[in-house]
């Protein structure tokens, strides 16, 4: 089978066809795929089946990789199991937080590069992957509000995901939230490239130093702004697919699924290369 490249849309996205396995672990690939995720932020690898020791080696060519605290295979520490099933993942209850955009690690300094997920077993009903440009987002926004929100800085907390979670929390589990520690961050990411994205997402809490609602208002507005069809893709997995996306640019979510869907998924993810500023 040939190798086919198509880019999905002028703002986001490149599906590969034609490479499978052990394929996938080779440095000159890896240099190509590093380019493609800085270049359309979203890299699909069709029906690749890749192996978690593959899986690994082709992580480690493209940056450091984390090792899971928790819930990583033996065999392979840094591949984490994502599923509602609780037999597959000791992180199974705290899957469905997925259900809204986020990044991964926005209340880190040094929020997570990329993450690489690949299909095990798909979902029988929901389950696909939606995937938005911030890039392209931030991009498309008039001068005036570019400069307006230059000035801004936005606090992001674990509890203002799970107040979307679980809305109805009892005061005790509500100051549990309160417990992890919140990070604040500009509203505009500037790389040392020069190049700028917007950084909003459901762990967005509030502005600082605005209103409770003209906070809200923003955030909200903003977030239905970077989602919108023409800077986002939605994935329909297949059994193998493996999909690599640039965790600081791109917000992620799944589409619900159940625990008895099936849906199995292995990731990595790479560590943060540059800090927010």
């Amino acid at each position: 089978m040939s190798v086919t490249v198509s880019p999905i849309s002028a703002e986001v996205g490149v599906q590969i066809t034609g490479l499978a396995g052990h394929q996938l672990a080779d440095p000159t690939l890896a240099a190509d795929t590093r380019k493609y995720l800085d270049e359309h932020g979203v890299v699909i690898y069709r029906e690749a089946h890749i192996r978690d020791a593959d899986l690994v080696a082709l992580s480690r060519l493209l940056g450091e990789v984390v090792v899971a605290p928790m819930g990583g295979q033996q065999d392979f520490p840094e591949v984490s199991a994502i599923s509602l099933d609780p037999a597959q993942s000791t992180l199974a209850a705290y899957r469905t937080g997925t259900f809204y955009w986020h990044i991964d690690g926005a209340n880190d300094l040094v929020p997570q590069k990329a993450t690489l997920l690949t299909a095990l077993e798909v979902a029988t009903e929901g389950g696909d992957t939606e995937f938005a440009s911030l890039y392209a987002a931030y991009d498309s926004l008039s001068a005036e509000d570019k400069a307006q929100y230059a000035e801004l800085r936005v606090v992001h907390s674990f509890a203002a995901t799970q107040r979307l979670i679980n809305p109805d929390a009892s005061d005790k589990i509500r100051a549990s939230w309160g417990k992890v520690p919140s990070r604040e961050h500009p509203l505009v990411w500037t790389r040392r490239n020069g190049r700028k994205s917007l950084l909003v997402g459901t762990t967005a809490d509030h502005i600082v130093g605005w209103p409770e609602d003209e906070s809200r208002a923003l955030l909200d507005r903003l977030l239905d702004w970077a989602t919108q069809p023409r800077f986002s893709l939605r994935h329909q997995w297949s059994r193998g697919d493996l999909v690599l996306w640039d965790n600081t640019g791109i917000l992620h979510r799944a589409q619900p699924y159940t625990a008895a869907s099936r849906r199995l998924m292995h990731r990595t993810t790479l560590v943060g290369e540059e800090a927010v500023a």
